[in-house]
């Protein structure tokens, strides 16, 4: 157990540093911003990739929803403990260096620091929630059931290899390209399907082993699993609403392209 949490303290911030000094030496034009954005990003789309890989994995082999058990499911929670805390750290990086180029910050401050947690406050509290209240009830207070909604949780992480490939295609200056856009249906399918509608699909599925039928699901559950599903599911419905206003503006802005270029028509 403790291994799979060392191993994630060593892997993460590794192949962070490692990405910093690849493109550093790949791309000589790229500021310090340009390099700590997209190596952030590159280990938030690997750490997503491995999450979803495993929640297959749990999800595929746990016949009963509650009682069947997966080895992945503890070792992984602590081998992405460590991701967790450390992301924070590199999106604090990322910030800074993005200030700095805008001559906003000169060095690291406490005015540096509260902007940033001003900023991205939902995403930090996202990831402190996870290592603090969702680790700990995994590891310790489920008395071993629920391994298959667990591996659902890990699924969430679907979209989010899709959301970081979009962010470095800007960074890379290629948003006006057809992969940049088939990227963006992509984030949203996937977003929606993975984050969203996973929510009922788990009710679903424990009715379905129970003979509950779906819309009574919820009167069958303890109160704090509800509260608790509720809580997770807001911010993923407050992000896939900013995720539809960006889609629309981009769609928006599609279309303004041509009167730009031949201006106004006239008929």
């Amino acid at each position: 157990m403790i291994s799979a949490l060392v191993c994630g303290a060593v892997v993460f911030p590794g192949v962070f540093f490692g990405f910093r000094k690849l493109l550093r030496r790949s791309f000589k034009r790229w500021t310090d911003a340009d390099v700590v954005c997209v190596s952030e990003r590159l280990v938030s789309a690997l750490h997503a990739s491995l999450a979803t890989a495993a929640g297959v994995i749990v999800v595929s082999s746990c016949s009963d929803v509650m009682t069947d058990n997966h080895w992945l499911v503890n070792s992984f929670v602590l081998f992405g403990a460590p991701y967790m805390a450390f992301d924070i750290y590199a999106m604090y990086l990322s910030h800074y260096h993005t200030e700095r180029v805008r001559g906003k910050a000169t060095e690291h401050s406490l005015q540096t620091l509260r902007a940033f947690l001003v900023k991205d406050w939902m995403i930090v509290l996202h990831h402190t929630a996870l290592v603090l209240i969702f680790m700990p009830i995994t590891l310790f207070f489920r008395r071993g059931l629920g391994d298959f909604f667990i591996g659902c949780m890990f699924t969430t992480e679907c979209s989010t290899p899709f959301v970081a490939l979009g962010k470095i295609l800007i960074q890379l200056h290629l948003d006006d390209t057809r992969l940049h856009r088939a990227n963006g249906i992509v984030v949203l399918l996937t977003f929606f399907t993975c984050r969203i509608l996973l929510f009922p699909f788990m009710y679903w599925m424990y009715g379905r082993q129970f003979g509950i039928p779906l819309h009574r699901v919820a009167f069958h559950l303890p109160l704090q699993c509800n509260v608790g599903n509720l809580v997770i599911l807001a911010p993923q419905i407050y992000w896939f609403i900013l995720l539809l206003r960006k889609a629309n503006r981009l769609y928006q802005r599609r279309r303004r392209q041509p009167e730009d270029k031949d201006g106004p028509r006239t008929e």
